[in-house]
């Protein structure tokens, strides 16, 4: 069986720290979408690289790909086909921004029981050196937890760690 890579979007995908940019970084294109927890007037402007979608697809033959985002199924409708994914499994997360013991974000505990003690790797913006030492000691299988720089996104140093240890 695989080990899961566990996929973030706002953050690893959506690099949206850099949407205060004049222009986006180079390789992304800005998008207009609607998600259904998007309550303002205006579209949500979301930040993709066409090549984020080819370089998962090529971790696919080492990994199944999971969604583990607050997009859950809406992540299958607004961000897959644009990067060119099929429809993935995605975490539908039982609470969303709880408040956590020990320092742990909100996701992690879910994110092992979502694992269910298989190998996993994961890749959030808000990862911590808490959450690593939180899963080294709640989950007995392999992990890789990685944290990616909001204003940058996956770069190709984060899909060769992923990679090698997959």
């Amino acid at each position: 069986m695989k080990p899961l890579l566990l996929i973030d979007i706002d953050g690893p995908l959506n690099p949206y720290a850099a949407l205060s940019r004049r222009t986006p970084p180079e390789g992304y294109q800005v998008h207009r979408m609607r998600p259904t927890g998007w309550r303002t007037g205006t579209p949500l402007p979301v930040l993709l690289a066409p090549r984020h979608g080819e370089e998962l697809l090529a971790l696919a033959a080492r990994y199944e790909l999971v969604w583990a985002t607050t997009w859950k199924d809406e992540a299958n409708e607004w961000i897959g086909p644009r990067l060119g994914l099929p429809p993935l499994p995605y975490i539908d997360w039982p609470a969303m921004h709880a408040v956590t013991a020990g320092g742990t974000y909100w996701k992690t505990r879910h994110v092992v029981d979502y694992a269910d003690g298989r190998p996993f790797a994961w890749v959030d913006d808000e990862i911590s050196g808490s959450d690593t030492a939180w899963v080294a000691a709640h989950h007995p299988g392999r992990a890789l937890l990685r944290r990616i720089d909001p204003w940058v996104g996956l770069v190709r140093e984060d899909f060769d760690a992923l990679a090698d240890w997959a």
